[in-house]
């Protein structure tokens, strides 16, 4: 009996060990999982509750950062473009404390040319803007 209990554990590390660097090849290229979850439930549900509908998008999904970004924020943004304004996208993200979703300032603008993506900061004004909206990159 202990022989056996003893090769069971003995496969379960082997498993582990192995499968470990599947794990982290999957969240380096597709992002961690549960921050996408929890962005993807968290953010079409507040922009129902702002009144905007999905016709009125032209494209929203999760993406995942390539740099830090503000502590009091998950990681994952949602990206919204609309309709009415769809050379500039917009990002939401989920605070850690109380899972409120609040707008980033930062906006970014995408030219007929689509050649380059130009940014927008807090001072330029845009029709989706929220006034209370957070700088992503405060706060890292």
């Amino acid at each position: 009996m202990k022989k056996r209990k003893g090769s069971v554990i003995l496969i379960g590390m082997v498993v582990l060990f192995f499968s470990f660097p599947l794990v982290v090849l999957y969240v380096l290229n597709n992002g961690n999982p549960i921050l996408k979850f929890i962005a993807n439930t968290n953010i079409p549900v507040y922009l129902e509750e702002k009144g905007i509908k999905d016709d009125e998008l032209m494209a929203s999904h999760y993406v995942e950062p390539k740099h830090l970004i503000n502590k009091d924020f998950y990681h994952g943004h949602y990206m919204v473009q609309f309709k009415d304004e769809p050379e500039v996208i917009y990002y939401y993200g989920v605070l850690k404390k109380g899972m409120k979703v609040r707008q980033f300032c930062e906006r970014d603008l995408v030219p007929a040319t689509e050649q380059s993506i130009d940014y927008y900061d807090k001072k330029t004004p845009s029709k989706h803007l929220e006034t209370n909206c957070v700088n992503s990159l405060d706060n890292r």
